[in-house]
């Protein structure tokens, strides 16, 4: 997971299933992560475009 910036999208590595993040949230991680992506951890903006 990157600690400065987030991921929009993200490709399985199995499945080949491009995954997107749900309405409302920055990346993939606050989507399906266990824990929300570092930027929002630490409550600043996780895309640099935003």
């Amino acid at each position: 997971m990157p600690t400065d910036a987030c991921q929009f999208f993200y490709e399985c590595e199995e499945c080949k299933t491009v995954m997107r993040p749900l309405p409302g949230d920055c990346c993939v991680f606050c989507s399906y992560g266990d824990v929300k992506c570092p930027p929002i951890q630490a409550q600043s903006s996780c895309c640099a475009t935003r």
